[in-house]
Formats: structure tokens, C-alpha cells, sequence
């Protein structure tokens, strides 16, 4: 079936409500072709209120279109206005707009007035709105003195501005001599009138240069006002300035700086009106003086605020609604608070309306005998009245047409004729404003034509809707029809939309949408179709979108975005940053599909978007990049609540940069005691922004605080203003009070003075007490200076005194000090211990026992108990040695100890002191001792040499520390076989006065290894170990040189060697790469039996062993290859005990510490032989 447009109305669906402005677009867009006869019509105009500027030329706009193309003509103040006559005017040619040249000569103000243009050709006439010209103006200030003004502190205070009336109105700012704004706040701001109003003045407020401003932009000008002087003076000083002028009533008393309730300084009383147009800002204003300074609240009586449309400015003492409207009429009240009282204000606001339109007037073309209609609806406050001009003429006016019909504000035409053509004004008007607006009434008869270009393409994404143009044109108003394909297939309705301009719609664009469809125009005079082409292609889609990403300042983060898309389309991706481009820095890169952001900053945080653009769709996927860091410092520190011993500290915290702030850290400054040194004064929560602090005395605060996140503390915020607290008494007295003389007749007390924050006041000074503990002495007592030490003369020695130390200042005393114990000075002590005695434990160690003397003796704190010792004779000593004295130290009343680490078989001699806090007293009597023999250390040496079939020949030195009489030394020694297996042990006694033995009866050609120890009474000591081999018989020598020597097993040789480098290269290899060879899996699974594996805690093979243990029956060790072992001396010394020859006891004399013997270390181990290599070794190696 064939889809025909109907006359009504098409109603759209919600899915199709984006449709809406292209196709009112399109309706507009149905105008009268230009070719063909119709009225003029206005397209352009200058404003209705048309300011100009005076030094420019003035140009006065009136475009129109029409067939035949219109004459122009200009009424001036209601007439005709000959612009032939006047040489500095003239007219575009083709247009109406005048070109007024002021420039040369003449002034703007001539041309002042009302301006309408007229737009005439044989169908009618149009006409403007009226266009009221004026010149910009910006008069200067009247010439006034002005004079200072002299106020008292915390008053109010309105410095007037009142600019000169210029237009348009002037915008007006203060500022200073130096061309600065001057800061405005609760306290201090500017009012809608321009004035400059003070809640109550502060001293700071003081100065001689405010100047008001007056910027007028149509002329770019700034006028300047007289500048005000302001001095803001204590009642005291107020008093003095008007004394010599005043009565005595009329000074100021000290009342008038008090804190007070607020009271309005604008507006005036309790209740105002404003009144206000529909469309425009309605601002409502208070502004209130107190002390201290009001807060302002703002509420709607019987009603709430308009959340969307509700600001607030100059700190919420101006409340603005914008585009207000008839139901934001009411009552608004303005609250005004301090802590002394409130007041409020009710502002009665009243919204009319200039008019405006509900239905404007649209073109009617009709064809000869046809009826329509020209509707003209508006509405305001109050209600406008409608009038009807018709070609400019008011319609009551004209010659009557039967074809017309007026009815309030409609005009009904029937069996309208070619005559009926004309163009119509509708004017609606109240005392606010008025609306013309121009509509023609066209009668032709034209047949049908469509406007839209043949074999237009249209590219549609699928399931999106297709809006397929068919502009047309005829008069009667063509029928529409659409087909599809070749054959002409028709429409169905229900697939299908056609609007009332010819555009047919397809909601869903599917694939099989794609063809060539057709649109047919009919009316009674004619047809006209037209062919259109429409292709589908898929969608454009982000099938990896940008994932959201918090990361810290100064890592790398990517974003993804992946792409998918028609083949035939291009598309290009670009990013975006906050909906605008990505900033200009080369820490942004973009490839193919990512982008990358290094070294982010906290300035990269924000809302990243990919944007696909192709030609017919666009897509986009968005993440936000959280960029955390420390926060930022905290802004606005104010004290309130100032007492003498508290304030309240508050602040605003600073961007958490996207880590909530957990804590804030308050510090002070002491800027009078220690100026730039801050200490900590509190913490709190992160959720507080006040704080009460405690304060001391005498000390000129200044604060500072840190905000702390997870990621660490901000930089501290700026100091907040000082505050000094009133001086009091001190609340502490010194600390650390000691009293030590510094000589047996003198006491001298110290102690920790107060810093100056704790002075709590000037004049800090000290008072000294003291008196002896057991008499009945007066306590004397001094005051010093500010110092930490006093020295009392003439004490007898070592006396207990009571002493205290009490701070004061010039407010008074510290509470009462605490006693404090001391002595005066220390002198040696007169006595020596007595019955010293000594107990011989073990050759290494030995007690010694004492008796304390007398207390009173000591004469000075008892430290302890000193021994000194040293080294006698040695009973086996050849030479006399310098005699080194070791010290002990016991301290406390010990009368005993031990002295650990001494040399068996020794002479020595100790004697006792004792150690007070100036030194030693007398030495006791030496006291002599001896240690019995202990175990020798072993040999220093050993070799062994002239080797033979069956014997070997040994040389030794004796131990270094023999510890004793030397009785006898013990040889053992093992063979040891071709497969390192040792075999039983021999053991031989040897003299004690030998260095040298031969050793016979041994196998020929075979290993030994030998153990060597020397013996005391006490018995055996440690062993030196050494191995050693036997020499063969010169016959199998020489066979098995013969066999060395042959071509063959040379080559044997080097082929094994050559086979084991390349198993060794393979391992490598193989290693390297992190997996296992062949090799090792099959030994791995196949261990051999004949070959013993590596022992895990000393790493040999077999039995066999170069380390030792003390086990000779199983283990052995090689000598280095001079054969010869070095023992590393191993005696007991004071050092194994504790802090070298100072060591430390127990109570009960005991050493601290674990007392034991410490092992000697054994020999380090050698090569096997210091034989060089011979082909015999060789051989026997593979025996």
C-alpha cells in the first residue's frame, strides 16, 4: 500500500524525542521558494534598545526577502525620516540598513531616538520592532571634598560610592592607590548599590586611599571617585582628637566598642518589596552590622528555595534566583545572627512579566479559494493587549476585505483570492514591553515541486533512526507519497513514519532497510517525485574500554581503548581530558590503542574519555584517574575564644587528594623564646576542623597544622596570627637537682632551669636553699640569675645536705620545691682492705677474698672493690719479663671475687683497693700465689723428611706453651690405602727431651698419617697432625715408568682427559639452562656402590677426611706442602670473660658471664703431599 501524508499531526514517541529539533528545523525550513511572487519579510534588525558608542559610526540594521525584492523606507520618532536630505546619512544598497557617518562630523546625541524600518513590494508590507537609539555615556564624578573619618574601634561603618548615572550602568569596584582590590569578607563587602559596608571596623582598617570605581564597558572607561580616609582609633584616642571640638557629652564612652546585636544597615527596617521581570536575576540583599560580626541566613516563607536556581553571593548576604518566574513570587526573610542576637527582614517580592509568546503568528500560503488562519497568543504580567496591523496600518484602518475576519487575537480567512496577499503585524503590549511579530498571508497557485536534490544518499547506522528529506512545495498543499525499490513497492504505515514536512522516517534502521526509495508530491495542479538512496552501515563500538585507575604522584599509568567499526567507515579516536584536550606535554603519549600519562602529577587527575568518531556516529568510554598524595596544607587558621590560658584554633582542610585526611597535627611557636622552632601541641581527627588549646603564660603563640593521609603529612599551612598570653607565676620549679662537691670542701648544686616558655613571665630567677641533714641548721638560703649552677664554700668533706631549688619571676613564686639529697666533696679514702686471702681453684682461675673497711674511712660513696694482679717468675721462664698489672674492678661492698684467665704453672702476685668517687685508696699488702701445671698446647711444629722404603725420619719444637714440665710425647699414625680408608693405628711413647726420631719398620710405598701430642703431669694436650708416603723399590719403578712412558697410554690418557673437558662443557652447558643433563639423572638413579658419597657436614669422601675431629682411628688431614703445621695460640685471657682487664663480677665474685674453656683450633688443613708429581704417583692413583 502507498503511505500517504495526512494532514494532521504526526506525534512522536519518547525514543524518538531527539528527532524533535531536526525536524522542527525541517518545518521551518518549508518556506516560499525565492523564485516565486511573496510579501517581504524581515531577517535582520538591530536590537530594540540599541546603545551606541559615540565615537563610532552608527549602522542601523533592516534586512528583508521578498518577490519582487522589497523597497525600503525608516520612520523617525513616528515619521517619515528622509535620509536624502541628511549628507551624513545612507542606505545599503539592496538593504535597508542606514550607515549614519559620525566619525567625520556631527554627534551622536542628533540622532537620538525611535527608529522603525519598512520592508514594501506589490504583496505587502513589513515593518521592524522599534529600535530606540541612545549614546553611551560615562560622565565623571562631581567635583567633592571629602573629609577624613575618624571612628572608633568595632563601630560600623558605610563608605559611599554613588557613581555618576551613565549607560548603561556602570559596574563598580573599590581599590586602592595601587590599582589593588581591597580584600572583602563577612565583615567588610560591597552592597548592590556600589557603597563599601563594615560590620565594625578593626584597626587594620586604617588607611587614606578607598576609591571607588566605575568601569563602563560600552566605552571602555574607568572613572575614578575622591579617595576616603579612614582612621579607626581606641576611645582613648578618640577622646583626644575631639576634645579640642566638643562638648563634654558629646565624647565617646567605652560602651560603644562592646559587642552588640546585629542591625541592618541596608535595607531599611523590618519589611521592603522588589519587584522583578519574568527572565531576569532577581537579587535580594542585607547586610547588617555587629559585633561580633552577623552571619546571614536566608529563608522563602511558606515555601523552599529553588535548589537549581538558588546562588548565593558576597558572602550569603545576596541571594540570586535566576530565570525567575511568577511562582517565585513571596516572602523572603534574611536573617541576621551573632552570639548576642538575632534580627531579620521580610522582602515582599512581586514577578510581572513583559509579554511573551504562547502561539507567534507563522507564514500562511493558500491557494486561490481556500480558508486558514493567522493565530497570535501571548501572555505577561499584567495581561498584553493584541492588536492587528496589516502592512504596517492598523487593520481598523483599512479598507474591508470579506476574505477577513478578526476575532480577539485570531483572523480568519475564507474563499481567499490573489487580492487577499498581504502581510500582517501582531503587536502585544503591557507597560513592561511589547512583541510585534510580522506573518504574510501568500496566494498562489503552483503546482507541486520537491526541494531536496535528487539521488541524495543518506548512510545511517543500524537500529538507529533514518529521516530520509523530501522538501517540497506547492500551493494547494501537496499529498506526499513514499515507495521503495524499482517496482515501486509501497510503505507500510506501520514500519514507516511520514512527517507533515515530507520526511519519511524508519525508527529502527535494520540491514534490509538499504535501497532507493521514493517520494511523489501531488496537488490538483501537477506530481513531482524524487528518488533518494539510503545505505546502513554497523555501528562503531569500544570493546576494551578505559579502565578506572588510582595511582600515586609520580608513577605511569595506561588506558586502554580498542575499537571496533564499520569496514567502509574511517575512523579517527582521539582523547580527552575533562571533556577538553589532552594537555600539550610530552609525559602524554598516544598510540594505536592506548594511552600512556608518566610521571603523574596531581594536575592529571581527572576524567579521562576515548572518543570514536566516524562520519555518521560517535562513541566514547570513560575512566577517572585518582591521582593520590599527601593533602594539601590546611588554609584559613582563625583563633577564637581567646582566654588567658585556652583558644579555640579552627582551620579548612585542603584537598585530601583522593586519600581522606586521617589526622591533623597542631604545632606552636614560641616566636618571642624560640622563634622558629615549632613544637608539637596536639592532634586530632581528620573529621575535626577546631580545636581548644591550652596554653601556658608569657608566650607569644603562633600555630601551625599538618594534615596526614595514608600517604604521609602535607607541608604545614601557613602560620596563623599571634597571640600573646598575660604573664603569671611559674607552675614548675627546676628538675634534675643534684648536689656533688667538686673537692672535699665545697657543695656544688645544679639543676635543669626552666626554658623560657616556661617562665610563665620576665624575670625568672632561682632560689637556693640548703642545709645540713642531720643538724639543726636554718636552711640558707640565695637568689641567682637565671643559671643552672651554685657552688656552697667552706663544707666539711662528705657531709649529707639537704637542698631545694624554687623558680620565680616578677609575678611571684614557683609552688614550694621538693627536698633533694646530696654530699659535699669526696677525698681519697684513708684505709686499705685487710685479711686478703687467696684460693687457687684450677690452673686458670682463682678467688680472692677480703675485708671492707670502714665506712667512715672511705670518706666519699663507695664504688667498689679493685684487684690488681700481674705475673710473677714462671717456674719454666729463662728470662725476666716486664711486668704487666691487670685490673679488676668489683663493685658495690663485695668482699670477694674471681680472677679468671691466668696462665698455669705461674707466680703471681695481687693486692686490694678501694675506689671511691674521687679515686683509690692505699694498696693492701701483695699477696702471693702459684698455679699448678695444666695441659701443654701442641707442638709448634712438625716435619717429616728422608722418606725410604721403610722408614721415615721426624722433626718437631716443642709446644709454645708447654703449661708444665713436659714428661713424654705420643706418637700415633694409620696407613691409609688407595681408596682413602685408614687403616689401625700404631702408637709410640718418645722422650721428652727428643726433637728428632726415626720411624722404621713402615711398608714400602704407602701413605701414613701421623698424630703428635705432648704430656704433662696434668695430662696429654692437643695433636699436630702430618702424612707422609714411603717410597718402592727401584724394579717396579722402572716397570711402571716403562708403562708411563709408552705411546699408548699417553694417548690413553689424553683422551680420557679430553672425554671428561667435553662431560665438563655439556654440564655447564646444560646447568646454565636450568635443567638437568644426562648424565646426572642416570647417577641420580643409579648410584654406584663401589663409590661412597660426600659426607653433607664436612664434605669428604668415604671414611676418609682432611678435617679433624679428634676421631684418628677414621679420619685424617693432609699437611700443607711444606709439611709443616702452625698452631694458633689459644690461651685463656681476660678478653673471653668480659671487658678486657675491667672486667665486671657478680655479687658473689663471679665473672659475668658463661665461664668455660675454650677450645683450642685445630690446624688448617694442607695438600696432600709437597712431592712434585711422577709418573709413578700417577699410577698409583689408579691402583
Amino acid at each position: 500500500m502507498q503511505l500517504k501524508i495526512m494532514p494532521k499531526k504526526k506525534h512522536l514517541s519518547a525514543g524518538r524525542v531527539p528527532l524533535i529539533l531536526f525536524l522542527c528545523q525541517m518545518v521551518s525550513a518549508l518556506e516560499v521558494p525565492l523564485d516565486l511572487v511573496q510579501p517581504p519579510t524581515i531577517t535582520q534588525q538591530s536590537p530594540k534598545d540599541y546603545i551606541i558608542d559615540p565615537r563610532e559610526n552608527i549602522v542601523v540594521q533592516c534586512e528583508a526577502k521578498g518577490k519582487p525584492p522589497p523597497s525600503f523606507s525608516w520612520t523617525r520618532n513616528g515619521t517619515h525620516f528622509d535620509i536624502d536630505k541628511d549628507p551624513l546619512v545612507t542606505m545599503k544598497p539592496g538593504s535597508g540598513t542606514l550607515i549614519i557617518n559620525i566619525m567625520s562630523e556631527g554627534k551622536a546625541e542628533t540622532y537620538e531616538g525611535v527608529y522603525q524600518c519598512t520592508a514594501r513590494n506589490e504583496r505587502g508590507a513589513a515593518i521592524s520592532n522599534n529600535i530606540v537609539i541612545r549614546p553611551s555615556r560615562s560622565p565623571l564624578w562631581t567635583k567633592e571634598k571629602l573629609e577624613p573619618m575618624i571612628l572608633q574601634n568595632g563601630q560600623p561603618l558605610v563608605l559611599p560610592c554613588r557613581p555618576p548615572i551613565g549607560l548603561p550602568p556602570a559596574i563598580i569596584f573599590w581599590m586602592d592607590n595601587s590599582f589593588q582590590r581591597l580584600p572583602q569578607s563577612e565583615r567588610v563587602s560591597q552592597g548592590l548599590n556600589g557603597d563599601l559596608y563594615f560590620s565594625n571596623v578593626l584597626p587594620e582598617d586604617t588607611r587614606e586611599d578607598y576609591i571607588c570605581y566605575a568601569r563602563f564597558n560600552h566605552t571602555q572607561t574607568i572613572q575614578q571617585k575622591q579617595p576616603i580616609s579612614v582612621k579607626v582609633i581606641s576611645v582613648d584616642e578618640l577622646n583626644d582628637t575631639l576634645a579640642a571640638n566638643l562638648s563634654d557629652t558629646e565624647f565617646y564612652s567605652a560602651k560603644s566598642s562592646r559587642e552588640r546585636p546585629p542591625m541592618f544597615l541596608t535595607p531599611e527596617g523590618n519589611a521592603s518589596h522588589k519587584e522583578e521581570l519574568r527572565g531576569n536575576v532577581l537579587s535580594l540583599e542585607c547586610i547588617a552590622e555587629g559585633l561580633p560580626t552577623p552571619i546571614i541566613y536566608w529563608i522563602k516563607e511558606d515555601g523552599t528555595l529553588p535548589i537549581n536556581r538558588t546562588f548565593y553571593r558576597n558572602f550569603k548576604k545576596t541571594l540570586q534566583i535566576t530565570e525567575v518566574s511568577e511562582a517565585d513570587s513571596g516572602n523572603y526573610q534574611c536573617i541576621a545572627k551573632n552570639p548576642l542576637g538575632a534580627i531579620h527582614h521580610t522582602i515582599s517580592v512581586t514577578v510581572k512579566a513583559a509579554p511573551y509568546w504562547i502561539v507567534a503568528p507563522q507564514n500562511l500560503v493558500l491557494s486561490p479559494g481556500e480558508d486558514g488562519s493567522l493565530i497570535c497568543r501571548a501572555n505577561g504580567n499584567p495581561k498584553p493587549r493584541i492588536s492587528w496591523l496589516t502592512n504596517g496600518v492598523p487593520v481598523e484602518i483599512t479598507p474591508d476585505d470579506p476574505s477577513r475576519k478578526i476575532d480577539g487575537d485570531t483572523i480568519i480567512f475564507s474563499n481567499v483570492q490573489e487580492r487577499s496577499s498581504a502581510v500582517y503585524q501582531c503587536n502585544a503590549s503591557n507597560e513592561y514591553g511589547y512583541l510585534l511579530a510580522n506573518a504574510f498571508v501568500n496566494v498562489l497557485a503552483e503546482p507541486p515541486r520537491i526541494l531536496t536534490s535528487a539521488n541524495t544518499l543518506y548512510q545511517v547506522i543500524a537500529n538507529r533512526p533514518a529521516l530520509l528529506d523530501c522538501a517540497f512545495f506547492g500551493s494547494p498543499l501537496p499529498t506526499i507519497e513514499w515507495f521503495k525499490g524499482a517496482k515501486g513497492r509501497a510503505l507500510h504505515e506501520d514500519i514507516y513514519v511520514l512527517h507533515d514536512n515530507g520526511t519519511l522516517e524508519i525508527p529502527v534502521a535494520q540491514k534490509d532497510s538499504t535501497g532507493t526509495y521514493t517520494c511523489v508530491a501531488r496537488n490538483k495542479l501537477g506530481m513531482a517525485k524524487n528518488e533518494v538512496h539510503l545505505e546502513i552501515k554497523d555501528p562503531t563500538r569500544i570493546i576494551k574500554q578505559p579502565e578506572y585507575a588510582t595511582v600515586q604522584r609520580g608513577s605511569t599509568v595506561s588506558f586502554e581503548c580498542k575499537v571496533k567499526h564499520d569496514h567502509t567507515l574511517i575512523p579517527t579516536v582521539m582523547w580527552l581530558k575533562d571533556n577538553g584536550e589532552l594537555p600539550n606535554d610530552e609525559r602524554f603519549t598516544v598510540d594505536k590503542d592506548h594511552l600512556v600519562v608518566a610521571d603523574v602529577d596531581d594536575g592529571d587527575g581527572g576524567t579521562y574519555t576515548c572518543v570514536a568518531n566516524t562520519t555518521l556516529d560517535k562513541v566514547s568510554a570513560s575512566a577517572v584517574l585518582s591521582v593520590v598524595d599527601v593533602p594539601k596544607p590546611p588554609i584559613d587558621l582563625e583563633l577564637t575564644n581567646q582566654l588567658d590560658k585556652s583558644v579555640q584554633l579552627s582551620w579548612t582542610p585542603g584537598d585530601d587528594n583522593n586519600s581522606p585526611i586521617t589526622k591533623f597535627i597542631i604545632e606552636y611557636e614560641d616566636t618571642m623564646h624560640e622563634a622558629g622552632l615549632w613544637h608539637r601541641q596536639a592532634e586530632v581527627s581528620g573529621t575535626q576542623t577546631t580545636a581548644q588549646l591550652n596554653l601556658s603564660p608569657y608566650v607569644n603563640y603562633a600555630f601551625r597544622v599538618t594534615a596526614v593521609n595514608n600517604y604521609g603529612p602535607s607541608l604545614p599551612s601557613k602560620a596563623s596570627a599571634q597571640y600573646f598570653t598575660k604573664a603569671a607565676e611559674p607552675d614548675k620549679n627546676p628538675t634534675a637537682v643534684e648536689g656533688l662537691g667538686s673537692e672535699p670542701d665545697n657543695l656544688v648544686i645544679t639543676w635543669k632551669p626552666l626554658n623560657g616558655f616556661e617562665s610563665n613571665g620576665p624575670g625568672l630567677q632561682y632560689k637556693v636553699s640548703w642545709r645540713q641533714k642531720d643538724g639543726d641548721d636554718e636552711w640558707t638560703s640565695v637568689l641567682v640569675a637565671n643559671v643552672s649552677k651554685y657552688i656552697v664554700s667552706g663544707t666539711p668533706t662528705f657531709v649529707p645536705y639537704l637542698i631545694k631549688v624554687q623558680a620565680l619571676n616578677d609575678v611571684g613564686f614557683a609552688p614550694e620545691p621538693d627536698e633533694v639529697m646530696g654530699h659535699s666533696g669526696e677525698d681519697l679514702p684513708m684505709v686499705a682492705p685487710g685479711n686478703v686471702d687467696v684460693n687457687v681453684v684450677n690452673s686458670t682461675l682463682a678467688e680472692v677474698h677480703w675485708d671492707p673497711v670502714p665506712l667512715k674511712s672511705i670518706r666519699g660513696h663507695l664504688q667498689g672493690y679493685r684487684i690488681y694482679y700481674w705475673k710473677a717468675q714462671s717456674s719454666s721462664s729463662r728470662d725476666k719479663r716486664h711486668i704487666e698489672k691487670k685490673i679488676l674492678t668489683f663493685q658495690g661492698s663485695k668482699t670477694h671475687g674471681m680472677l679468671p684467665g691466668l696462665e698455669p704453672f705461674s707466680h703471681y702476685a695481687l693486692n686490694v683497693r678501694v675506689v671511691n668517687g674521687k679515686g683509690e685508696g692505699p694498696a693492701s699488702p701483695d699477696r702471693v700465689f702459684h698455679t699448678p701445671e695444666g695441659v701443654p698446647s701442641a707442638p709448634s711444629s712438625l716435619k717429616i723428611t728422608n722418606p725410604s722404603l721403610d722408614s721415615l725420619t721426624l722433626e718437631w719444637d716443642p709446644p709454645s706453651h708447654p703449661n708444665g714440665i713436659l714428661t713424654e710425647y705420643t706418637l700415633k699414625y694409620q696407613p691409609i690405602n688407595s681408596t682413602h680408608e685408614l687403616g689401625p693405628v700404631l702408637d709410640l711413647k718418645i722422650p721428652a727431651n727428643k726433637t728428632r726420631w726415626i720411624l722404621k719398620n713402615l711398608n714400602f710405598s704407602t701413605r701414613y698419617k701421623f698424630y703428635f701430642y705432648a704430656h704433662t703431669s696434668a695430662g696429654a694436650g692437643s695433636h699436630i697432625t702430618e702424612e707422609a708416603i714411603t717410597t718402592m723399590d727401584a724394579a717396579m719403578a722402572s716397570r711402571q715408568v716403562d708403562i708411563a712412558t709408552q705411546g699408548w697410554f699417553i694417548g690413553l690418557m689424553c683422551a680420557v682427559a679430553l672425554l671428561i673437558l667435553i662431560l665438563l662443557i655439556v654440564c655447564f652447558i646444560r646447568r646454565n639452562k636450568g635443567g638437568k643433563y644426562p648424565v646426572k639423572e642416570k647417577e641420580d638413579a643409579h648410584a654406584d656402590p663401589e663409590i661412597q658419597p660426600m659426607k653433607e657436614d664436612d664434605g669428604t669422601f668415604g671414611e676418609y677426611s682432611d678435617a679433624e675431629d679428634h676421631k684418628p682411628l677414621k679420619k685424617g688431614s693432609r699437611t700443607p706442602s711444606d709439611r709443616t703445621v702452625k698452631k694458633e695460640d689459644s690461651d685463656d685471657s681476660l678478653v673471653d670473660y668480659g671487658e678486657g682487664v675491667n672486667g665486671q663480677f657478680n655479687e658473689d665474685g663471679s665473672f659475668i658471664g658463661q665461664y668455660s674453656g675454650k677450645k683450642e683450633k685445630e690446624p688448617a688443613e694442607g695438600n696432600e703431599s709437597s712431592e712434585a708429581p711422577s709418573p709413578v704417583n700417577a699410577m698409583n692413583s689408579f691402583v
